[in-house]
């Protein structure tokens, strides 16, 4: 029985799937099975995870056609998960080799539920990253993910089985934010979960993925929002103006329309001037950025504040 299942939802992934890949078999830790589930893919994408599987059998083909990644999640965590802790991973991103055996080392204290790292952002070559995440002081907490979420996406968190299986899963209804919305169940529900201040994740910033769509992700929030209050917590102005910046930031390095950027600074000072400046270095630049990208081609704007 291997520590870790990694799950892996695949959707038209050819041009990604196989770099993804060689990222979790280049782990220095070798306990792992990775499930891969396509929903209905039309391109090789099927093709070339079973050429992996020829090569290394600890990884595995599932379909789940049409039914979108968070049914992909919940169902190969309940059905096909083998090992104690499941770890999820897109279909476009790169882990750094240490990832498994610094999460064996956290998982080690029987105390620790759920961990995530840091991320770094590239476009298209992770060698250029530049922009990274942060991780907060102390246990994950409510009130920390109303404002900037530090987990930032499901590729940057590795669960206890039987944690993640006492959630219920993801919200199957939810395209956007569905990630928040459990993050917010899972912390509410008492588990901790222990943030690593390492780099463990190469993300790609697609501008044409799910988490893309940020007018979607502001709108979708008001499910994770209804799940908070019913834990007793609401955002506070604060948290919905590094909520916005957050959003401002992410249009930014996307490359967006112009205009979408500065939409959501706006909206972030109007919640809370004091809290969108709070951070200086993250409020001000952001804050020029969005100005400028009035101006700027968004190709320019993406390249300049992607860095």
């Amino acid at each position: 029985m291997p520590a870790f299942t990694i799950i892996i939802p695949c959707f038209n992934a050819a041009n990604t799937i196989l770099e993804t890949l060689d990222s979790i078999r280049a782990q220095t830790c070798s306990s792992w099975e990775a499930i891969c589930i396509d929903d209905g893919s039309t391109d090789l994408t099927r093709d070339l995870v079973r050429g992996a599987q020829t090569r290394d059998p600890r990884i595995k083909l599932v379909q789940n056609v049409g039914k979108g990644p968070s049914v992909a999640r919940n169902h190969a965590a309940a059905v096909y998960a083998t090992g104690g802790i499941i770890s999820f991973c897109d279909a476009d991103d790169i882990w750094v080799p240490t990832k498994l055996a610094e999460l064996a080392a956290v998982f080690a204290d029987d105390s620790i539920d759920a961990a995530y790292g840091k991320i770094a952002f590239f476009n298209t070559d992770p060698n250029t990253a530049s922009v990274f995440s942060t991780v907060p002081d102390g246990d994950l907490t409510i009130p920390v993910l109303l404002g900037e979420n530090p987990v930032c996406t499901m590729s940057n968190m590795s669960i206890r089985k039987a944690a993640f299986l006492a959630t219920g899963g993801f919200h199957q209804g939810l395209v956007h934010n569905e990630d928040l919305e459990w993050l917010i169940r899972l912390v509410g529900g008492g588990a901790r979960v222990k943030g690593i201040d390492r780099c463990q994740i190469f993300y790609r910033a697609s501008p044409y993925g799910l988490s893309a769509d940020l007018a979607k992700m502001a709108q979708s929030r008001d499910v994770a929002l209804q799940s908070a209050k019913a834990f007793g917590f609401a955002p506070t102005p604060t948290a919905n103006a590094i909520y916005f910046r957050y959003l401002a930031r992410r249009a930014l390095r996307l490359g967006h329309a112009r205009g979408d950027a500065l939409k959501f600074v706006i909206k972030g000072v109007r919640a809370s001037p004091t809290g969108f400046f709070r951070s200086p270095r993250r409020g001000v630049l952001t804050f020029i950025g969005a100005i400028m990208s009035v101006v700027l081609p968004p190709r320019i704007s993406q390249s300049v504040f992607a860095r």
